[in-house]
């Protein structure tokens, strides 16, 4: 966008509804994807905007017609650009992200949050786990931003959750979301390799959004999801290269009533296949996603020998 144009738009536009609209249209004409904290432009929009105005993002007719100086008109013209050309998440743009209605820092060293687990945090897993107070201990592996454990943490104020990654970029957004969230003494940033740094370790339960993203999918994401860290999206050929090694390891860390919710989106598919045996409890969503299975430490323990034995044999 050229500084004429940019200052033409500016001229025309007014209100926070004119920008607001301006930057939907502007964000379908270009047919951006959606798919990191909203699924449609207009949502897209409002939140860039009101980002912008340093405001809320609820709406009422009072604010949707107030004028916006010639310097927030510059700045909104700016970010709505910014997210067209470059094809940036808009919340890579804003640094910020809701999970399981909480806020969180992120950047591009971290997945946005978007995992429809935090429908489940928000219920304490309930009914999976009939009795919250039996949980002391949690383990959010492949934690990234942080946002599974510390929503664990907000919801289950009483356990202790170690919050496992093997990159210490990740490890360092999650370590700025802790602080903000002043659960220092409650959630731990842990770097491991899967389960590789916390050898001995128990948990009551553990919870893992992992890389799963098979290859077919990695070479056909849209050019968003490129602004993501790729060791945070795929994950071998069919993406199950450490949901096998989780699977195959999980029950030594669990107690003897322990539980293991497990992400693993569209490769679902993929884990029916691999393990044809094991009676996975796929959950269901009231507000949309898929992918996500459960497990008790019974159930890991008596299909060992078939997690092992995929493990030992993956592609």
């Amino acid at each position: 966008m050229t500084t004429h144009q940019s200052t033409d738009i500016t001229e025309q536009l007014h209100t926070v509804a004119d920008y607001i609209r301006y930057a939907a249209s502007e964000f379908n004409r270009a047919d951006l994807f959606f798919g990191h904290g909203h699924d449609n432009a207009w949502d897209e929009a409002i939140t860039l905007i009101m980002f912008i105005l340093e405001l809320p993002d609820s709406l009422t007719e009072h604010v949707m017609q107030c004028r916006l100086t010639m310097e927030e008109k510059r700045q909104a013209v700016e970010i709505i650009h910014c997210r067209i050309a470059q094809k940036v998440p808009a919340a890579y743009l804003t640094n910020q992200a809701n999970f399981a209605g909480l806020p969180f820092y992120v950047d591009e060293r971290v997945l946005v949050p978007r995992s429809p687990i935090g429908e489940w945090i928000e219920k304490r897993f309930s009914p999976i786990i009939s009795d919250e107070k039996n949980v002391g201990r949690i383990l959010d592996l492949c934690t990234g931003s942080g946002c599974i454990a510390i929503a664990c943490a907000s919801y289950f104020p009483e356990a202790d959750v170690d919050a496992v990654d093997l990159s210490i970029d990740a490890l360092n957004v999650a370590q700025i979301n802790i602080e903000n969230h002043g659960l220092t003494e409650q959630v731990i940033p842990i770097q491991s390799d899967v389960f590789s740094g916390i050898v001995g370790q128990k948990y009551d339960l553990i919870v893992t959004n992992p890389p799963y993203v098979d290859q077919e999918d990695i070479d056909s994401l849209p050019t968003e999801f490129t602004h993501e860290p790729e060791m945070g999206l795929g994950c071998g050929a069919d993406g199950l290269d450490i949901v096998r090694q989780i699977l195959a390891q999980s029950a030594e860390h669990l107690n003897e009533d322990g539980v293991l919710i497990c992400e693993v989106g569209n490769s679902q598919v993929h884990v029916e296949a691999l393990y044809p045996e094991v009676d996975f409890q796929w959950l269901t969503f009231e507000r949309g996603g898929h992918g996500v299975f459960m497990l008790t430490q019974q159930q890991l323990v008596q299909f060992q020998e078939f997690f092992n034995y995929a493990l030992k044999n993956r592609e």
